[in-house]
C-alpha cells in the first residue's frame, strides 16, 4: 500500500470540517476518477493517486513556511538609500477559483531604511507566498507587504506579469493575454519613484510593464 503523503495543515483542516478525516487523501482522488468516467484501477491510473497527492503537497507548502522568519534570517545593517532591485524572479502558482496553474515573472524593488534583505531570501519570498492557493492581485500585494513589515524601508514596488490557464485552456480560452499586478508602498506611490522602477524593470529584460 502507498504510504501517505504529508499534506499541508490547510488541505487536512479542509477535509476534516467537511466530515472526510475518515477518508485518506488517495482515495478522495480516486473517487474523483471515478466520477469523471475513469477507472482508477487501470495501469495508467494506479500511482495517479499518489502522485497527485504529492504534488499537491509540494504545490501548497508555503502554508507551512513563515514568510516573515525567512526575512528576519537575513538582515543586513547597511548605509544605503538608493534602490535594490531583484527582477525576473520566476513564478508558479495555482488560482484558488480554478486550481490551475498561473506563471510568470516577480519584479520586487525596495529603498531600505538602515537594514537590507538577503538577495536570495527576496525568490525564497516569493516562492513561500506562490506556494499557496492564490489570486495574483492578493500574491502582489501579500509581497510587499511582508518586506515593508520585516524592514520598514523607505517604500516598497512589487510588479507581477503572469499568465493565466483558467483563461487560456477553459472559459474564455485566449492564449496570449497576460495579467500585470503592481503593489506600491510608501515611497513607490510617489510619480517619479513609481517611473524609475518601472523604468529600470524594462532594462535589458523581457519585461512587458
Amino acid at each position: 500500500m502507498a504510504q501517505p503523503i504529508a499534506v499541508s495543515k490547510h488541505v487536512r483542516r479542509a477535509g476534516v470540517e467537511e466530515g472526510l478525516s475518515e477518508f485518506s487523501t488517495q482515495e478522495m482522488y480516486r473517487e474523483i476518477l471515478s466520477r469523471l468516467g475513469e477507472d482508477p484501477n487501470r495501469d495508467g491510473l494506479q500511482a495517479t493517486p499518489g502522485r497527485v497527492e504529492k504534488s499537491m503537497a509540494f504545490l501548497t507548502k508555503g502554508y507551512d513556511e513563515d514568510p516573515t522568519k525567512i526575512l528576519r534570517g537575513a538582515l543586513f545593517d547597511v548605509d544605503y538609500d538608493e534602490m535594490v532591485i531583484v527582477k525576473d524572479i520566476e513564478m508558479f502558482s495555482l488560482c484558488e477559483h480554478h486550481m490551475l496553474p498561473f506563471f510568470g515573472k516577480v519584479h520586487v524593488a525596495y529603498i531600505p531604511n538602515g537594514k537590507v534583505i538577503g538577495l536570495s531570501k527576496i525568490p525564497r519570498l516569493v516562492e513561500v507566498f506562490a506556494r499557496r492557493l492564490q489570486v495574483q492581485e492578493r500574491l502582489t500585494r501579500q509581497i510587499a507587504d511582508a518586506i515593508q513589515d520585516a524592514i520598514e524601508p523607505q517604500g516598497v514596488g512589487v510588479v507581477i506579469e503572469a499568465r493565466h490557464l483558467c483563461m487560456m485552456m477553459r472559459g474564455i480560452e485566449k492564449q496570449h493575454s497576460s495579467t500585470v499586478t503592481s503593489a506600491m508602498v510608501g515611497c513607490f506611490r510617489q510619480k517619479e519613484t513609481r517611473s524609475e522602477f518601472l523604468a529600470l524593470v524594462r532594462q535589458q529584460g523581457n519585461g512587458t510593464v
